[in-house]
């Protein structure tokens, strides 16, 4: 556990690379037209991840995707703000390196974060069973990988057996028609429930592309139940 002074050296330091990234952009991006603005978590919903998981004392937490590090500074910053004995933060994404040019790890190392961050260059879907068969318990998980259903529906089963009983998950672009599905069979059928007012100044985007449907926010953060439990085999709720 690092001193008062140390804590606050190091948070300093992170919100100085959250403030750059936020303002000038990343030192590098891919050749697509505005594709940090359209890939990155929005900073202030960010800001609401940090107060989020600092509010919940999370001290260990596994991320699906880094791109440009936003939610991953983002997600340093409130572990340095706990202040935990050893805090660890585990990071999934198969294209950091070939992809972003290790855009997103260098804006980590900037910060500091490197010494409780890993990341692992797999896809979720033969990390996560790796993490889960070596014994991994977080405290929360932030997913923001792949958005085809079938894989985030395969993130979150092994996310449930990952996070400890009564932990959080918290999903970007939530609105998603594949992203919304996968997280209502949990909520339906595994007694996943939505946390009442996260993000609620989060960003606003469209439910599922349903136009007349109001607006809801970005990001959706879900608590697991506490015990879990899985349903009868004839037990199941269309979703």
């Amino acid at each position: 556990m690092a001193s008062t002074r140390e804590s606050d050296e190091r948070r300093t330091r992170i919100r100085e690379v959250r403030r750059r990234l936020a303002q000038e952009g990343p030192p590098w991006t891919r050749d697509r037209e505005a594709d940090f603005e359209t890939v990155t978590v929005p900073e202030g919903d960010c800001d609401q991840l940090r107060d989020l998981l600092i509010s919940e004392g999370v001290q260990t937490i596994v991320e699906v995707g880094l791109a440009y590090a936003s939610s991953a500074l983002a997600i340093g910053e409130a572990l340095v703000t706990v202040n935990a004995p050893h805090p660890r933060h585990i990071i999934i994404d198969p294209f950091q390196q070939r992809d972003w040019s290790n855009v997103g790890w260098d804006l980590l190392r900037s910060a500091g974060l490197d010494s409780i961050t890993s990341l692992i260059l797999a896809p979720s879907s033969i990390a996560l069973p790796q993490l889960l068969t070596e014994g991994l318990v977080t405290d929360a998980a932030f997913v923001d990988g792949s958005h085809r259903f079938h894989e985030v529906f395969v993130d979150l089963y092994f996310l449930r057996k990952i996070v400890r009983p009564g932990g959080l998950i918290v999903m970007d672009d939530a609105g998603a028609p594949s992203v919304e599905a996968a997280v209502r069979y949990y909520e339906q059928n595994l007694g996943w429930a939505m946390i009442p007012g996260a993000f609620a100044d989060g960003t606003l985007t469209a439910v599922a592309g349903d136009v007349p449907a109001e607006p809801a926010t970005r990001c959706k953060a879900m608590r697991l139940p506490d015990p879990p439990f899985e349903p009868p085999f004839e037990a199941f709720h269309a979703f």
